[in-house]
């Protein structure tokens, strides 16, 4: 007999060794408004099928946790490549990257024709035909080697790479009737359990519509977003042009002795946009109606601080001299910042920056007047006068960064053809394989993990246990202003796993397992051990990615 005990329901119960999650749960009477999709036992994603073996916690997970919500989705890929392989026999799926809350996939049928809206309709029926039948997922823990063939019989190249480049010993897959498929966490036990989903054509593909995550019982809000889809695309383009489209396509490249060369392509890629971007301001700049405002916003951990620098830079080559400002120096004093209802701080409200004064400040030094400016104390949480001023002269332009930057209670006052607008995300154009993407925000968390550890702000638990809360301020106060921008920068690096894998590993073995971020260290260790490790020795001092490894 094994011992369990159940976090939900804080009870102890004892069951025969081998029995599963699924057996488990009716014992404990475990009461969710929705179904559970998943489970940590000791502090790890499992799925339901687990079997029990030795004394564990567990607790039971639905849609609402982030990690119930990957469970949900990734069985949904495997719903909709069953369904279209079904439908379209010898079909590639791609599932290419989230986008307007959901998940865009590009699908190539064998014949090369295009997909059209009733090839979608085709197969959302037989996506709703398996449901119905409450199919099982079946999971096998084989050889490596053995998984290798049976990928490479089948015509999964992008799995075979990947695979042959991990180093692993064993490897999982999953079946779906005569279907298998590889995917680098747990699934749902059966079909049935996907009961919220749609799809829909959007663009040259169709878009996966995903459960949302305040309300499982109903679709994410539908939202367009065309310029973030450009900016996918613009990453996608390229990574096929370089042959570089998955992980394992990277790792072999490594092997082939290209690391220099992919770094400094990394660079130069980046370096070109800035420029692009610096040559348009300037030309508005000297137009008929002349620019006077940059205003630069993104998520947190996108590289806005070097991206402001590397553009001034470039402004400078242009004849422009630029001036700085953040929004982080009009924050109110710490007494008057907003509050959660538990009584901790809200430091990403809009209303932690005094927006008034910003804004005053602001058309005062676009009317041609010398402004005092405040600078804030984040050890006392006072706002500061200590005599800075700025004026904008001849050739100087404003650039304002922040997360509020593009907000427009900031400069509501000011016209239009007087700012231009950036926003900087970190839009992963690499998949793991066909049918595994990387979540972009998979890629700010490395890299604020090993910032903040760097610089001896948090440790690798803190970051991880404050991410969530980050998530939703970005989704409330920075995201629904991203569509605005005039125009989007793209900061993921090329290689950038493959860099951060060295710092973050011995980073992430930090976090003990007996704590709940344990869950999400494990799972990015996991996750970064897909890639090939690159030494940082050739990355350039003045490279975006050295904002948070350092150097």
């Amino acid at each position: 007999m094994v011992q369990v005990f159940c976090k939900n329901t804080k009870e102890t119960k004892r069951f025969p060794e081998g029995t599963s999650l699924l057996q488990m749960l009716s014992e404990f009477d475990c009461h969710r408004p929705y179904p559970i999709v998943s489970a940590k036992v000791n502090n790890v994603s499992q799925g339901l099928k687990f079997k029990v073996y030795q004394n564990k916690d567990i607790e039971f997970i639905d849609v609402r946790e982030p990690s119930g919500m990957r469970v949900y989705c990734r069985s949904l890929y495997f719903l909709l490549y069953k369904a279209a392989t079904d439908v379209f026999p010898g079909i590639k799926l791609y599932m290419e990257h989230p986008i307007s809350h959901g998940y865009f996939c590009h699908l190539r049928k064998s014949d090369g024709s295009e997909i059209t809206a009733e090839d979608v309709s085709r197969v959302e029926e037989r996506m709703k035909e398996l449901v119905a039948k409450d199919m099982p997922f079946h999971r096998y823990d084989v050889q490596t080697d053995r998984a290798i063939k049976e990928f490479r019989k089948a015509g999964y190249s992008d799995k075979v790479k990947l695979l042959e480049t991990s180093g692993e010993a064993y490897t999982d897959y999953y079946t779906l009737g005569e279907t298998s498929d590889y995917y680098y966490g747990k699934l749902v036990p059966s079909t049935g359990y996907l009961k919220v989903w749609g799809l829909i054509p959007y663009h040259d593909g169709l878009l996966l519509r995903v459960p949302s995550r305040q309300d499982p019982s109903r679709l994410a809000e539908f939202e367009d977003q065309p310029k973030t889809f450009e900016m996918f695309k613009e990453a996608l383009r390229w990574n096929i042009i370089m042959g570089l489209s998955t992980v394992g396509d990277v790792n072999e490249a490594f092997h082939n002795g290209r690391a220099s060369e992919l770094i400094q392509i990394a660079e130069a890629l980046q370096e070109k946009k800035i420029v692009k971007i610096a040559e348009e301001i300037d030309r508005r700049y000297r137009s008929d109606n002349p620019l006077k405002l940059v205003l630069i916003t993104g998520p947190s951990s996108s590289g806005k601080t070097t991206f402001c620098k590397r553009l001034s830079i470039q402004l400078k080559a242009c004849g422009l001299k630029p001036m700085s400002m953040s929004t982080d120096d009009y924050f109110v004093n710490r007494v008057d910042t907003p509050k959660f209802p538990d009584g901790s701080y809200d430091f990403d409200n809009f209303d932690t920056v005094d927006h008034d004064l910003m804004e005053k400040h602001i058309m005062q030094l676009i009317a041609g007047e010398e402004v005092s400016v405040p600078e804030y104390n984040f050890v006392t949480g006072m706002r500061e006068y200590n005599g800075k001023t700025l004026k904008l002269g001849e050739g100087r332009i404003l650039l304002i960064e922040g997360i509020h930057a593009l907000n427009p209670g900031l400069t509501s006052e000011i016209p239009e053809s007087a700012k231009f607008k950036i926003f900087i995300n970190t839009l992963t154009g690499t998949l793991l394989d066909d049918h595994n993407m990387i979540p972009t925000s998979d890629n700010r968390l490395l890299r604020r993990i090993v910032r903040d550890y760097n610089k001896g702000a948090f440790s690798a638990r803190e970051s991880i246990s404050n991410w969530q809360n980050v998530l939703e301020a970005e989704q409330k106060w920075i995201y629904p202003f991203q569509e605005n921008a005039d125009v989007m920068f793209n900061s993921a690096y090329l290689i950038e796993f493959a860099v951060l894998k060295n710092h973050a590993e011995p980073i992430l073995r930090s976090v003990p397992q007996n704590c709940p971020e344990y869950s999400e260290a494990h799972r990015l260790l996991k996750f970064i051990h897909y890639f090939t490790p690159v030494s940082d020795k050739e990355i350039p001092a003045t490279s975006l990615l050295r904002e948070f490894i350092g150097g």
